[in-house]
């Protein structure tokens, strides 16, 4: 049964935030920045979009490998110093955005609401609320979660304040603002270029794409058409060509036991020759 999705009234709050959010960078145009503050800004971007596509989507959305208690929670705070909201609501958005990809209950389709919408506009509606209200699953009974739902401002400001006390004024318009919106935006491209732009290997009830300039930027989370055909598989880039860095560091951090488990999907070509030389 389709669930009611509450009708789009502006969601001022997220409004006021993004526009803050877009200002700030424009302060270091007064301060400038040190070579330093233009490094961090780079680490944060790369670190923060890794915590997401790993994190966020590979773990919490789909469950594509396992690790401990310990590392989760890591995952979790990692991803949310991002300001993307908790690990239970992003996870539950996202499996409703599979459940009716670019159908008229997508949250964010390209195809139905059009580019910008996709891109950003939805999260300026209330129409999205309700469907990432996390209830159940595997992930709500951990209290530390449930804690950062509740908070999941905090990882954000922390970092805010971290970046102001490291490297004053241009710390926190450069590494933490700059870097902040530069992880928005890729992270959004995921759920518009790539249903706009690139292949499609794979048929899919949706217009989901391959786009390698979204995989670059997201660490390999913008093989969205293999994504949305095998969306379990941690691996998104199947072929051997496909840059997947966020898949490679997970299989590193299984060679000392940090995950487990991992969900791959091989290339559809290497699984039928490999069971035809049986």
């Amino acid at each position: 049964m389709r669930r009611a999705v509450a009708g789009d009234r502006l969601f001022l709050r997220n409004v006021i935030w993004f526009a803050s959010m877009h200002l700030l960078p424009l302060g270091a145009l007064v301060t400038g920045a040190p070579a330093s503050v233009w490094s961090a800004a780079a680490i944060l971007y790369w670190v923060r979009i890794w915590f997401v596509t790993a994190g966020y989507h590979c773990y919490f959305a789909h469950r594509a490998f396992k690790t401990g208690r310990a590392f989760q929670f890591v995952l979790a705070l990692g991803a949310a110093t991002s300001g993307q909201g908790s690990a239970l609501r992003w996870a539950a958005a996202h499996r409703y955005h599979h459940a009716y990809s670019d159908q008229d209950l997508d949250l964010h389709s390209p195809v139905k609401r059009g580019f910008w919408y996709a891109h950003i506009g939805w999260l300026f509606s209330t129409r999205y609320l309700e469907p990432s209200e996390p209830r159940s699953g595997p992930f709500v009974r951990y209290p530390e979660l449930v804690w950062l739902e509740r908070y999941s401002h905090v990882p954000t400001f922390t970092l805010m304040g971290a970046t102001l006390l490291l490297w004053g004024l241009p710390g926190l318009f450069i590494a933490f603002g700059l870097s902040t919106i530069l992880v928005y935006h890729a992270t959004f491209t995921v759920n518009s270029l790539a249903h706009v732009f690139g292949s499609r290997p794979y048929p899919t009830t949706d217009d989901s794409r391959n786009n390698w300039f979204v995989s670059l930027i997201m660490l390999g989370g913008g093989w969205h058409n293999n994504h949305h055909r095998y969306p379990q598989s941690a691996r998104q880039g199947i072929k051997w060509w496909e840059w997947d860095p966020t898949y490679y560091a997970l299989v590193a951090l299984s060679w000392i036991g940090v995950v487990w488990d991992i969900r791959v999907q091989k290339e559809p070509a290497l699984v039928r020759a490999s069971a035809a030389s049986r």
